[in-house]
């Protein structure tokens, strides 16, 4: 996990639908997937640093996040994260 490098806001600039990034989350050891982007939203899974996620969709803006909609790399319904929880 050392190795993975935090996403700066030019990165997160460039993330678009199909691209892999990881959850990395410097706080605690895991991230929530969100039904809908938000920090309101009901949270659909708890995954841990380093899972592997692939951007399906859009970016949008809320509460001061930039979120991705994701799916984890090993298959699952798409659902949303905050950009400052995720690394390449």
């Amino acid at each position: 996990m050392s190795d993975m490098k935090k996403l700066g806001l030019d990165a997160l600039d460039e993330v678009v639908g199909g691209a892999v990034v990881y959850v990395q989350n410097d706080a605690v050891d895991y991230a929530n997937i969100r039904m809908e982007p938000g920090l309101d939203s009901l949270v659909l899974a708890k995954v841990k640093n380093g899972t592997k996620l692939i951007t399906t969709g859009p970016k949008v803006k809320k509460d001061g996040y930039i979120w991705y909609q994701v799916v984890l790399a090993t298959g699952s319904d798409p659902g949303w994260i905050a950009g400052s929880l995720i690394g390449f």
